[in-house]
């Protein structure tokens, strides 16, 4: 038997043995589409522990059947078929000779393939969540200034030219800082690439107020990229703000649960981030008016203030000097009483020490008997010690003066006989 012939007698075997189609559960390990709108890849299936493949198939789908296929399973999932997917296949088993074993796509259950991503981003969240950090980004407090703009994105993509020309030409003409970190967003990478980018940003957070990721013009089955446990807890734990823009309305990825904000679209970015600015600026418009009118107001009181003072003024003064005047006759009635009373006590004063003073007066003395005796050098005699026996002594009297010499002394003696 020649090997044609053994591979014809599988054939037929297989062809008259086995139903014409079955629903068969796998992950795709290989998808592309190859020349002629023709979708080729691999069906695999993998141990408990997920790790050892047990099973291996080749899958094909004819282009007419995958364009339509295609369209639909992308309508419902957002997806397209790629690698790495869980998907629940209707095929037929076909053996060719030249080829040999096959498996021909004939239809695709999209309510799976949702399933198992669903089910991939609850586990996801589910981590997050047991790790106390699924919240954290929401819970930054958005700065009122969001000038200062971070951006991760592909240069060339549509959406980072869409949210740059939406920002730098806004209707209120706010400026704002932005700067690219370029990174993958679609395809292979994603993951590395985006957490790369953050990492830079964190190195220098305190130059920014809030970071954005953006997408655009890619396909809708690379959002998947973004159900990423690695990337989601970076983003979870980033020390600024973080706005997604990644997706569609419908869309919605583990990256959106984590960020502070979500957005639709790159272009919802921008304006979320000039409406923000704008409200600022319209309450800092506010608070000017505010602030106005309150100094108008203190302007308009001070001067209805001094309006009054100055009615009040001339009254005021008035009051002030009569009262000044009041008190200036008190005290000129009271410094008046003073005087005279000081003047009497003071010449009460000079009376009694002229009195004494008169008193005093050595003419009074010799008028009532006394007298003053006078040594020859005509110092006056206040003891018999300031004599000598044969000096001439002088002693006044109140009608004239006697000369005399001493002849001797006599000592009078004290009260004690001495």
């Amino acid at each position: 038997m020649t090997l044609y012939e053994l591979n014809h007698l599988v054939r037929t075997t297989i062809e008259g043995s086995l139903n014409e189609e079955y629903w068969v559960e796998g992950e795709l390990s290989d998808a592309t589409a190859g020349y002629g709108g023709h979708f080729y890849g691999e069906l695999i299936e993998k141990d408990g522990r997920g790790q050892a493949i047990v099973a291996r198939a080749r899958v094909t789908c004819w282009a007419r059947t995958y364009n339509i296929l295609r369209l639909r399973f992308q309508r419902d999932t957002g997806e397209t078929l790629r690698a790495g997917m869980k998907v629940k296949l209707l095929v037929g088993v076909t053996f060719h000779e030249q080829y040999g074993y096959a498996l021909n796509i004939h239809d695709v259950d999209s309510t799976y393939t949702l399933g198992d991503m669903a089910r991939r981003r609850r586990e996801i969240l589910a981590q997050l969540e047991a790790d106390g950090i699924l919240h954290d980004n929401q819970q930054l407090v958005l700065p009122r200034l969001l000038q200062r703009v971070a951006i991760v994105s592909s240069a060339t993509a549509a959406g980072y030219g869409d949210f740059c020309n939406q920002i730098r030409n806004n209707e209120y003409g706010l400026a704002f800082v932005t700067q690219l970190f370029p990174a993958t967003m679609q395809g292979q990478n994603v993951e590395e690439s985006v957490i790369s980018a953050l990492e830079k940003i964190a190195s220098e957070a305190e130059r920014w107020d809030v970071v954005v990721i953006i997408r655009g013009g890619g396909a809708t089955g690379d959002l998947s990229d973004f159900d990423s446990y690695p990337l989601a807890c970076c983003v979870a734990q980033f020390p600024l703000p973080v706005i997604t823009g990644i997706g569609h309305e419908r869309d919605e990825t583990v990256l959106d649960y984590v960020a502070h904000t979500r957005v639709k679209t790159p272009t919802a970015a921008a304006a979320f981030i000039i409406d923000h600015q704008a409200q600022e600026a319209a309450a800092l418009d506010t608070l000017q008016q505010r602030i106005g009118r309150a100094a108008t107001e203190c302007v308009a009181e001070a001067r209805r203030r001094m309006e009054r003072c100055s009615l009040m003024l001339p009254m005021l003064l008035a009051r002030m000097c009569t009262n000044e005047q009041n008190r200036h006759r008190l005290m000129a009635q009271r410094l008046s009483s003073s005087l005279r009373e000081r003047i009497q006590r003071e010449r009460h004063r000079l009376e009694l020490a002229t009195q004494r003073l008169a008193a005093a007066d050595p003419q009074a003395m010799l008028r009532r008997g006394y007298s003053i005796t006078r040594t020859s050098d005509g110092r006056v005699a206040t003891s018999i010690r300031d004599v000598s026996e044969g000096e001439t002594i002088t002693t006044q009297l109140a009608d004239g003066t006697i000369s005399a010499q001493i002849t001797g002394t006599n000592t009078t003696p004290n009260q004690d006989g001495k």
